[in-house]
């Protein structure tokens, strides 16, 4: 299963920060064990990392109109950078 982390700006990140519970609801039929960063200077920069176990789900559900509402939501800034583990 491999780990997905998606980093991106944020209009605020204490607001940000405090919608964690519903990225694991959002992301739940595709993934697991979500894991909220900030960035440690300070800046609106955050990762969120997940756990992957359907990667045809999640590309599915990254372009759904409730992840694009939820984006919006959580004051999330495009572009979004995707990286997924390696090995």
């Amino acid at each position: 299963m491999p780990r997905v982390l998606f980093a991106h700006s944020v209009t605020d990140v204490d607001h940000w920060v405090s919608k964690h519970s519903e990225r694991v609801d959002a992301f739940a039929t595709w993934g697991s064990n979500v894991v909220d960063y900030v960035a440690a200077d300070g800046s609106n920069w955050v990762t969120v990392g997940v756990d992957v176990h359907d990667m045809d789900a999640m590309q599915a559900a990254l372009t759904s109109p409730e992840i694009e509402a939820a984006k919006r939501a959580h004051g999330v800034i495009e572009p979004i950078h995707m990286l997924v583990e390696a090995g």
